[in-house]
């Protein structure tokens, strides 16, 4: 008998609807002749809390930390104990064993753990697959690979999950027992990821709350050329006699005075133009979506949280089976899925009238840079999978993200954004004026997408010519504060954290990374720092709650930076390429961390308490109460809507840091 083991039940479908028996339901499998196709339900396992390597952790107390363990535990989630039943009997029927979880390192480990605790040692082959439709799923199983090959994923995410277990665990423990110790009677977590994140939040919320306005001034011309007018802006030069304090570090001039004299000289003035600068300029439409690129979009336009399109995207994939696998981190597509996009886009869009139209007036034999088997790794880009997409029985959010994934893909075929770019630099009175504008030549695909309007164009212009000034005026303008965090923004800045990193090196290092997170866990990531109070919504805006405030100002700065998380992921990735060993890793993170619980001080805790207090950041709101009074989920409860995956072969609250509320000793520790 061959069992095929899918990562969870949509998946199981999928693969026995494509194998040539028909499939019989059975409890927890299906059976098709000699294959039987069962399934996890997410992680079955999880990492054993502390309590199981040794009963005195259950009390928590600070000189037991760190708690790290000797030899490693995974124990079956209470919810998955029936499933790991039916598992355990077909593996032991089993002659051949199929590993068909998520092609990605959390797929790889979900399945392989389970296998090796059910004590599965013989060859094991890997079916990777990308979306569900039946031809996709046949074209898969018709090409299964040894997954030997996939052994290093499987190391780097088991060093992923044991780490976040050593990182969370005994970090969430140290400040809340400090937390206890100044005062604070609630569970402080703290999250290698988590933590950065709300550090990025805590930061921006200062800047803005220190932020105090400036005015500036600008000076512009409106000027008759040749051929029509246009309106050109005063440039100061370098050598300007103007005293240097006149601007600030950005070239604004901050004294309206020169520029009000210079203003009433112009009326009539006469001059010529200096310097045109004109370009043909060449535009690719923008790529096929990432779940990451998706939900900045999805954001802006719609004012979808991350965690919502996420969700929507799950169910455009497992239940309507309308798009690809989701959680890529991906823009790129395979080369061969060129060849069948005519089909695939005109069945895909064929039933609504604006996508039909689209993808009508696409030109099927383009081919952009968006296919490239060199750049699509483990996932390629979110893209229609055919089917018909009926949209007036999706929800507007499932119709809305469907149109953008399509949209995307289809704008590939068509031709390139083609623009007259000009600049222009007037010579008035001895000072420099500069003009820009933008004249659309070829719209391309730019009309599939809703833009702002673009730089009106400027007339004719020759070297040389003339220009005289129409009329003058000063505008006085403000400096603005940087903008609050929305779902669209923060998600953004964890992709792209180089930009907060202050260490040349290290910034040098990070550019090529993937930045806080992943695909997958990004938008849970966020979730969770709402749900624990760190963080509340302000309309778009995210901002950090007192608590968090608190929280980043008691933790070493090291903690609640991105360098470390971010470096962390690229030692994880060379894991992943067979380039790096996950014993070092952990052994360097175990070194780490000692460092960091020596500076657990409540005495610093208790003054950013109320230093806190005294801000005008927002109050948490009233954590949920669950069951077992932790802040709405049982100890250890992480499951997700997709069926119980999380990060790193946990739950993400043990993962990220969160645990049931702690018992109170009997005698507080010290």
């Amino acid at each position: 008998m061959r069992l095929i083991v899918a990562e969870k039940p949509s998946l199981a479908r999928a693969i026995a609807d494509a194998l040539p028996v028909k499939a019989t339901r059975r409890e927890g499998y299906l059976e098709a002749g000699d294959t039987v196709v069962s399934w996890c339900l997410g992680h079955l396992l999880e990492q054993a809390p502390p309590e199981r390597y040794d009963p005195r952790y259950k009390q928590w107390r600070l000189d037991d930390l760190p708690i790290i363990p000797e030899r490693w535990q995974l124990v079956p989630r209470s919810q998955a104990r029936s499933q790991l039943a039916v598992l355990r009997k077909l593996v032991k029927g089993a002659d051949s064993v199929v590993h068909a979880g998520d092609p990605d390192r959390e797929g790889q480990l979900l399945v392989q753990e389970v296998l090796n605790h059910l004590g599965w040692r013989r060859p094991t082959q890997r079916l990777l697959v990308q979306d569900l439709n039946r031809p996709a799923v046949a074209k898969a199983l018709a090409s299964l690979e040894d997954n030997q090959r996939y052994q290093p994923l499987y190391a780097a995410a088991e060093a992923r999950s044991r780490a976040d277990w050593l990182y969370g665990i005994n970090l969430t423990r140290a400040w809340t027992l400090i937390g206890r110790q100044a005062g604070f009677d609630g569970l402080l977590s703290v999250g290698r990821v988590q933590t950065p994140v709300l550090g990025l939040v805590v930061r921006r919320d200062r800047d803005i709350a220190a932020f105090e306005p400036k005015p500036f001034y600008v000076l512009w011309a409106d000027l008759q050329v040749a051929n029509g007018a246009l309106r050109a802006w005063w440039q100061p030069a370098e050598h300007h006699p103007l005293d240097g304090s006149c601007f600030d570090e950005q070239g604004r001039l901050l004294d309206p005075r020169p520029a009000e004299a210079l203003s009433q000289r112009l009326a009539g003035a006469q001059g010529h133009l200096a310097e045109l600068d004109q370009k043909r300029k060449r535009q690719a439409a923008p790529l096929p979506y990432s779940l990451s690129s998706l939900q900045i979009d999805a954001a802006r336009r719609h004012g979808l949280s991350a965690k919502r399109v996420l969700d929507v995207c799950q169910t455009l994939y497992e239940r309507h089976q309308l798009i690809t696998y989701p959680r890529s981190d991906c823009r790129y597509l395979p080369a061969a899925h060129h060849r069948e996009a005519a089909r695939t886009l005109t069945d895909a869009c064929r039933l609504d009238g604006q996508l039909r139209e689209w993808a009508e007036q696409a030109d099927f034999g383009l081919r952009s840079k968006a296919w490239d088997d060199a750049k699509v790794g483990a996932h390629h880009a979110l893209a229609p999978t055919g089917r018909p997409a009926e949209l007036e029985k999706l929800s507007r959010d499932e119709a809305n993200l469907f149109r953008l994934i399509a949209r995307n893909v289809l704008a590939q075929f068509y031709p390139a954004l083609e623009t007259y770019e000009t600049r222009a630099t007037f010579d008035i009175l001895g000072e420099r004026f500069k003009a820009q504008g933008r004249e659309i030549l070829e719209p391309g695909w730019k009309p599939l997408f809703t833009t702002r309007d673009d730089v009106p164009a400027l007339p004719p212009l020759t070297k040389g010519e003339a220009a005289s000034v129409i009329e003058a005026g000063c505008e006085a303008r403000e400096t603005r504060p940087p903008e609050p965090f929305t779902d669209a923004s923060l998600i953004k800045a964890m992709m792209n954290i180089a930009r907060y990193v202050e260490d040349p090196a290290v910034k040098r290092t990070l550019r090529e990374s993937d930045g806080l997170g992943t695909e997958a866990t990004r938008a849970g990531i966020i979730e969770t720092l709402l749900t624990r109070g760190y963080l509340v919504r302000d309309g778009k805006a995210i901002r950090a709650t007192r608590t968090g405030h608190a929280l980043i100002d008691s933790l070493p700065p090291a903690a609640t930076r991105p360098e470390r998380t971010a470096l962390w992921e690229q030692r994880l990735s060379a894991i992943a390429e067979s380039r790096d060993a996950p014993a070092p890793f952990l052994t360097a993170l175990v070194e780490d961390l000692r460092a960091l619980l020596a500076q657990a001080d409540a005495g610093r805790l208790n003054q950013a308490l109320a230093a806190s207090a005294k801000g005008t950041a927002p109050v948490a709101p009233p954590p949920k109460r669950g069951r077992r009074g932790t802040s709405g989920r049982k100890a250890g409860a992480g499951r997700s809507r997709r069926g119980g995956k999380t990060n790193g072969g946990q739950s993400q609250a043990a993962a990220d840091g969160g645990q049931a509320r702690p018992q109170r000793p009997r005698k507080r520790s010290s």
